[in-house]
């Protein structure tokens, strides 16, 4: 039988121990006691390349400190190239990551967390209801199920976001992603390759491969509905054995990511319920990175609800993620001539200084 409890009340309640809410709980747990929880196990494994742009290492090491060297894996640093296969045009650019282990990376994160931040994993919020007074949650814990109450709900639990899903705001489209773990046969020079190929299928977006360690992440993505993507992945680890010292896969992940198409795919929240990183349709539209807006928009949501009134929160997280929303609304602009077969044509021909400073903005 399932059992029913009530516990106190936080000021605020994050769901989702990601990027976007460890930040949001670090920043709210400035005004009170906050509860992190999380549907998965802790520390949760996603499916992930594990990479974090410049942008988001200084963002990271001016609040919590310089990253552990064990959580930093050979190569130290890779830099993102464009990789036409069909045509074996290669454009290396200065835009560089910090190459980590991205389960540690998280359970680091957490770690820096105030104690007055209560973390919980295998812990979903099953619904909430808000009016003038707070916000009422359900939560389920295996098969203790029990209400909490507070001032802010904070949803940063990802593309699939239920939190988003409950409020009725709409929700965003995904790709499919795939990705193995290929044992490495001999060196893979230091680069995030983004390939485009032509024999995979319109379904077919990017694919991707990553060296990390004695392994390297084979990745690729798919637009939304893609069916059969599985064997789609086959020929691509097919196509790339052929040139790449890439040997058996021993892990493949699957997972989605957000396919934002349209401005109002960003959507900060509603009432007292905020929503930050990919919950909130926070991410790149073009380049698919997404850790770097997921730090920005949690330490803006949870700063808002920490600063301000309850009521007053929503307002002043729009009003300080306008630029970020901006961001991507310039992106939108160019995506649909990015994915085009003719765009993707044409960047073989771009000086590749040029390609440089344009994925820079990327």
């Amino acid at each position: 039988m399932t059992a029913i409890t009530s516990q106190a009340h936080y000021k605020t309640i994050v769901a989702g121990s990601g990027p976007a809410g460890v930040m949001a709980a670090h920043q709210a747990a400035t005004s009170g006691p906050v509860l992190l929880c999380d549907a998965a196990t802790l520390p949760r494994d996603k499916s992930c390349g594990g990479m974090l742009n410049e942008y988001s290492q200084r963002f990271i090491e001016s609040r919590f400190g310089a990253l552990p060297q064990d959580m930093i894996l050979d190569p130290e640093w890779v830099n993102f190239r464009y990789h036409d296969w069909d045509r074996r045009v290669r454009k290396p650019t200065k835009l560089r990551f910090l190459n980590v282990k991205r389960r540690e990376f998280d359970e680091w994160m957490t770690a820096q967390l105030p104690s007055s931040v209560r973390v919980e994993g295998s812990t979903a919020i099953t619904g909430f209801e808000q009016d003038s007074e707070g916000v009422r949650v359900r939560l389920k814990s295996g098969s203790l199920e029990r209400v909490v109450t507070c001032e802010n709900l904070i949803g940063a639990d990802g593309p699939r976001s239920g939190v988003r899903r409950q409020l009725g705001v709409g929700s965003v489209a995904t790709y499919v992603t795939l990705q193995d773990f290929c044992t490495v046969e001999g060196k893979l020079e230091p680069y995030f390759d983004c390939i485009y190929m032509r024999d995979i299928g319109d379904s077919f977006a990017y694919a991707y491969v990553v060296p990390k360690g004695p392994v390297a992440i084979v990745g690729s993505v798919f637009y939304p509905k893609t069916k059969r993507p599985h064997e789609k992945q086959e020929q691509v680890l097919e196509l790339l054995r052929r040139s790449l010292p890439l040997g058996v896969s021993v892990k493949r992940e699957a997972w989605v990511a957000l396919s934002v198409r349209h401005p109002g795919d960003v959507m900060p929240g509603q009432g007292r319920v905020l929503l930050a990183g990919e919950a909130g349709g926070f991410m790149s539209p073009s380049s698919g990175e997404g850790i770097s807006y997921a730090l920005n928009t949690g330490w803006l949501a949870g700063s808002a609800v920490s600063d301000h009134t309850a009521n007053e929160a929503l307002y002043q997280y729009q009003m300080s993620s306008l630029h970020v929303a901006k961001n991507i609304r310039r992106k939108l602009k160019w995506l649909p001539f990015m994915e085009s077969r003719t765009g993707k044509y044409l960047a073989g021909f771009v000086p590749t200084p040029i390609v440089s400073r344009i994925t820079e903005g990327l």
